[in-house]
């Protein structure tokens, strides 16, 4: 079968990760996969079987006139026009519907986040949700409570978990340092909680002074004001890191006690799988949509009251006070996640295939 994936850019990202990673392993199964993108960025790299097109450049300064302009062009030509394409986050998603409908293409589009959650512009997200999403072949939404959402509105919407983008730690006895680890774009802090973050954390890193938090991820705009967040709280500059973009987040887990999923909404949060399988204690609050599905509350990590600062300043000091605790956590989410391996994922999206026209 011939795949065409297509998102704005490998710029960073859990969603530019998971369609690596699928891209990588339908390539290795036999398939001709092709990852076509829209804006400069490859933080990510694709296997050398899997052709990159980039579509970056044309006489449109608008991106989405731009995007969609390129798109009609590349595929008025019937060589380029594959079997499926397979089309990652909302306004992306817009574009390759009205592309693949023109040519007669099936397509798949898929959902990163809640229907809770908004892109800008908001409006464009609402006719692309309401109106444009009944045109695709699929729909993949990464949790089950989305699906009444997309059935009201005529589409043919189907659960897809992520897969877990690192090898899940075989052993889990080493020694780790005494970090609170959370990632994600700064540029997202309000999507990602990590201005809530550095409000509540301030009085338990001042009780635990062996103890620092280290925020992993890119962003000037985000950095900018979380910086001056934290330079507001005296003394806490030294006790928070910020590390930047950095492709080694795994090994960032390995060595760190804590993961921290303080977001105020997710879809299936991928950053917390890959704490998982690395074999940390993980804590998050119960947004509505993703944690619940991952962790157990007490088995394996903590699950807090939806935006409940005291309840979540709490389980931090039990964790940060309880190494035996940690362990038990750590090693019950290593066995909770056949689920989102590799080959369960994509033997889902095999499925979806079979079910497309020929």
């Amino acid at each position: 079968m011939k795949i065409d994936f297509l998102i704005t850019a490998l710029s960073g990202g859990g969603a530019e990760r998971v369609m690596v990673l699928l891209a990588n392993h339908f390539q290795e199964k036999g398939h001709t996969v092709c990852l076509i993108t829209f804006n400069v960025g490859d933080a990510y790299e694709v296997t050398s079987g899997v052709m990159r097109k980039k579509l970056h450049d044309g006489k449109f300064k608008n991106h989405k006139l731009r995007t969609l302009n390129n798109l009609r062009k590349y595929y008025a030509l019937p060589k380029n026009r594959p079997d499926v394409m397979i089309s990652f986050l909302t306004l992306n998603n817009l574009n390759t519907i009205l592309i693949a409908k023109l040519y007669g293409i099936n397509v798949i589009v898929s959902e990163h986040i809640s229907s809770l959650g908004k892109t800008t512009p908001e409006w464009l997200t609402r006719i692309t949700r309401n109106w444009i999403y009944r045109k695709a072949d699929f729909i993949t939404v990464l949790t089950a409570f989305d699906i009444e959402f997309y059935k009201k509105r005529k589409c043919k919407v189907v659960v897809m978990p992520n897969p877990c983008t690192f090898p899940v730690l075989l052993q889990n006895d080493h020694p780790r340092k005494k970090t609170i680890l959370a990632v994600g774009s700064l540029n997202r802090y309000h999507h990602k909680g990590f201005d809530n973050l550095i409000g509540f954390i301030k009085p338990i890193l001042d009780e635990h002074s062996d103890w620092t938090l280290k925020i992993i991820g890119g962003g000037v705009t985000g950095k900018k004001l979380l910086t001056k967040l934290v330079e507001e709280e005296e003394g806490l500059a030294k006790r928070i890191i910020f590390t930047g973009f950095t492709n080694e987040v795994a090994q960032y887990m390995k060595e760190a006690a804590i993961f921290i999923l303080p977001s105020r909404f997710e879809g299936l949060p991928m950053v917390l799988l890959e704490a998982m399988s690395q074999g940390m204690a993980c804590i998050a609050y119960d947004c509505k949509t993703g944690p619940s599905d991952m962790l157990r509350d007490h088995y394996n990590g903590l699950l807090i009251p939806d935006q409940d600062v005291p309840s979540m300043q709490k389980g931090l000091l039990m964790l940060m006070e309880n190494e035996k605790l940690r362990h038990t956590l750590g090693n019950n989410a290593l066995r909770s996640l056949e689920r989102y391996s590799m080959n369960s994922v994509a033997s889902q999206w095999e499925e979806l295939f079979k079910q497309l026209r020929t």
